[in-house]
């Protein structure tokens, strides 16, 4: 790797290697209430709206104590639009409080709202993984991506995973633009929040821009 690219990484990283999970207020750890957080996330995520109000709404969802599958299931549809609406998540909160609900009871039923017990029928095949995880109502592909992006924290079977959006990012930082020679040049950087950090610059050119600027800088 040169040193053009090595400056670029450092940039990006201590400037956007932050996951959305931990922007949420979660702190994940293998444990069934943070994974389900995290999908959640994902799920709010992956609408076409700003990540900063998808953040906002997940925030909201765990306030009003909608942590876990049991207790959003329990919760009433308008509950779940409320605490969507204090997030500002107001573009899609009827139709995301059904998915929401409707998600909940899926996991409770067929995986006992654990979803490392999904994690062990995948038995560490991602494209089962991907796929189990896109039965969740709400959760497509792009979905799926988000929260395999983010789990690979604590499912050390899924890093590294750099997705579409990540080579995104990568692309416009002059990165290698496939997972292998990502992967490569992570070194100790954690994948997770390589990842993260490449999404941010994908979703935003103006921070691509200042990352290579500050590279140029630093060079």
């Amino acid at each position: 790797m040169g040193a053009r690219q090595q400056q670029v990484i450092e940039r990006l990283v201590a400037s956007c290697g932050r996951t959305y999970a931990e922007e949420a207020g979660i702190r994940l750890r293998n444990t069934p209430q943070p994974l389900y957080r995290l999908l959640v996330l994902a799920c709010l995520l992956s609408a076409r709206i700003r990540s900063s109000t998808a953040v906002a709404a997940a925030r909201a969802l765990s306030e009003a104590g909608l942590r876990d599958p049991r207790s959003m299931a329990a919760a009433t549809w308008q509950e779940r639009v409320d605490a969507l609406g204090r997030g500002g998540y107001r573009r899609y909160d009827e139709r995301t409080s059904t998915q929401l609900g409707d998600g909940a009871q899926l996991l409770m039923d067929r995986w006992g709202g654990d979803l490392r017990r999904m994690r062990d029928e995948a038995d560490g095949d991602m494209a089962r993984l991907s796929a189990l995880l896109q039965e969740v109502p709400g959760l497509g592909p792009a979905g799926a991506d988000i929260f395999l992006r983010e789990v690979q924290l604590v499912w050390p079977e899924v890093a590294p995973r750099f997705d579409a959006k990540t080579l995104e990012g990568a692309r416009r930082l002059g990165l290698p633009d496939s997972p292998g020679r990502l992967a490569r040049i992570t070194g100790a950087t954690e994948p997770a929040l390589f990842a993260a950090a490449l999404v941010r610059t994908a979703l935003d050119k103006n921070v691509a821009q200042e990352i290579l600027d500050d590279a140029s800088a630093h060079a």
